[in-house]
């Protein structure tokens, strides 16, 4: 039976189902629904039953695949594949969570311990097999994806020791980050920073040094003790920065290539109550308490929406209990703050889809972020109707202000919308003694080109803040303790699945990236999130990219670790054979 894992961000409802899928190591056991015996006559209705799986799977692999821009030719042939070879039963298709990206395999191994993992990897390095690590495939451009094999270590998730003198737990990489965190409360300890979602396994956030938000904060990967990693030549090894110091710095942010992170030893904080802001700005309160904001908040971040002089303030500082809660009772109500975007969405269905009835039960109980999916859905690609969208959520944020209070875990959550293509960008501000105030000028001269160029961009424009990283592969890494950095993401969102639409909405955004590629990158000195950077098709456009990481990044130094503890490259993928030197021929 195939397989079609879709290895992406649910919703809370969907992530128990979600989560039996990525445990299921059985084909079978996935399979056995659709499987049992077959009644000697088949009704009608399990006739439209069947057609409409059959319906689904085909309507998945649609979207998938017009979702990326490919070359005529291959196009052509890819769709005649597509359209008349019939797909085996052993064959697994897995697509990470914006349906972005997608592989079909038949090799797609779960281990459930140390040892089942030490022989899959060695197994495949004799027979020179590839098996790259996969992990919850959030990240948007699939770094983890492999056609030939793929490892998850899904199986793999237990806590296996918490040092509460010492504030550190040991885990094994497959766990989910919202696994550790609710594994560590009643130890009294949390994570120190957390990303925007908490559904990555531990392997993957560390892998590609992704990061939280605060620039008193650095990159996840800081985090990180001690690592055992499953290596196809040497086997396991363990590694800090007492035990082979320069390796371990190295493979932190290792990009899954150096070997397979089977365990994680990491450092925590006292778990703890924070204090959320929101409110609304503009450029120039910003420029005016910029420095003051970054260096007296423990996490801050600005959404900037394009077309509109709105900047949401998002800050986040730990609970005091000498000055005690704050007041908490909003200014508005929920629906207050939604009216202006439901009503929006109720005019938009009338221009749009005149004739349909909308259902007003249906609008009340949908959250901002899916009404915004929803109103783009109508036409994605128009500026003027993306910027009344824009204009919606500036209202929709300056009814949200105000003050809430949870555990660090809770408040540092992000509700970062449906499918979305997204490119986001790192590069150095100076210090927090000395902020060189690039960033404010960066998120200036971007949106000046969204509007020179009349780009259909939705927001929020995110810019976040960390401290340097020691990870020599982290797009902060930085030898000087005081340098920070700034992380700024574009996006366009996929809120349909219609595969022509999603085609068109793919295109413009790689217009729109290359844009700022073009015009900011270089002047900024900005790299790419690994989770996010997306290998470019023609050839010298891929040489201008490695010229420009190995002005970064220590590629030698990676890439001789690479052959070293994978000479056959069975933990690659083309993606990291194209944006480094291919491994050499063993």
């Amino acid at each position: 039976m195939h397989r079609h894992l879709f290895l992406r961000r649910q919703s809370p409802t969907l992530l128990p189902s979600l989560a039996v899928l990525l445990r299921t190591h059985n084909p079978k056991s996935i399979a056995a629904p659709f499987c049992s015996a077959a009644p000697s006559t088949v009704s009608e209705s399990d006739v439209r039953k069947y057609l409409g799986y059959f319906a689904l799977v085909l309507g998945c692999g649609a979207a998938t695949y017009y979702s990326f821009p490919f070359p005529s030719d291959a196009k052509h042939k890819k769709a005649e594949i597509f359209r008349y070879a019939p797909l085996p039963e052993d064959l697994h298709t897995v697509s990470n969570w914006s349906g972005t990206h997608e592989v079909q395999t038949r090799v797609f191994l779960q281990p459930e311990s140390l040892e089942d993992l030490e022989k899959i990897v060695k197994d495949a390095h004799e027979k020179k097999m590839k098996i790259r690590p996969v992990g919850s495939g959030l990240s948007p451009n699939g770094i983890g994806l492999q056609r030939a094999g793929m490892v998850n270590l899904a199986l793999m998730d237990k806590v296996l020791q918490v040092d509460v003198d010492s504030k550190r737990v040991r885990v094994q990489a497959g766990a989910r980050v919202s696994q550790l965190v609710d594994s560590l409360r009643e130890f009294g300890l949390t994570l120190e920073n957390f990303a925007s979602i908490r559904e990555q396994q531990v392997g993957g956030i560390v892998q590609v040094s992704a990061h939280g938000t605060g620039a008193l904060l650095p990159p996840i990967d800081e985090q990180v003790v001690s690592m055992k990693l499953v290596t196809p030549s040497k086997g396991t090894i363990e590694i800090s920065k007492e035990k082979d110091p320069e390796l371990f710095y190295l493979a932190r942010c290792g990009l899954g290539g150096l070997g397979v992170v089977a365990e994680v030893t990491i450092q925590c904080v006292d778990r703890h109550e924070l204090v959320e802001h929101t409110f609304v700005s503009n450029v120039e309160e910003v420029k005016k308490n910029h420095k003051k904001w970054l260096t007296e908040n423990k996490h801050i971040k600005y959404l900037w929406i394009p077309y509109n002089d709105t900047i949401v303030v998002v800050r986040c500082n730990p609970l005091s209990r000498r000055n005690g809660r704050p007041k908490l009772d909003p200014k508005y109500t929920q629906d207050e703050a939604l009216q202006h975007v439901r009503d929006l969405y109720r005019n938009s269905l009338k221009t749009y889809r005149p004739g349909e009835k909308s259902e007003e039960t249906e609008i009340n109980q949908l959250s901002f972020t899916e009404l915004r999916d929803k109103l783009l859905a109508l036409d994605p690609l128009n500026k003027a109707h993306v910027v009344k969208v824009n204009e919606a959520e500036a209202e929709f944020w300056k009814k949200s202000e105000g003050y809430r209070v949870g555990w660090s875990d809770e408040i540092l959550g992000f509700d970062c919308g449906g499918q979305q293509w997204v490119s986001e960008n790192c590069f150095p501000v100076g210090t927090l003694a000395q902020p060189s105030f690039k960033d404010i000028k960066y998120m200036e001269d971007l949106k000046q080109l969204i509007e020179k160029e009349e780009i259909p961009a939705p927001a929020p424009i995110e810019q976040r803040w960390t401290a340097r990283s020691r990870s020599p592969m982290s797009p902060a890494s930085s030898s000087s303790d005081d340098d920070i950095f700034c992380w700024v993401g574009i996006i366009m969102y996929l809120p349909t699945s219609d595969a022509l639409q999603r085609k068109q909405i793919t295109e413009e955004f790689f217009s729109y990236r290359k844009l700022t590629q073009r015009k900011l990158w270089g002047d900024y000195s900005a790299f790419e999130h690994w989770a996010k950077i997306e290998v470019p098709r023609k050839k010298e456009e891929l040489s201008a990219l490695q010229e420009r990481l190995r002005q970064r990044f220590p590629v030698d130094a990676y890439n001789k670790a690479r052959n070293e503890l994978d000479p056959h490259g069975v933990l690659s993928n083309g993606m990291l054979d194209k944006l480094f030197t291919p491994l050499e021929a063993v």
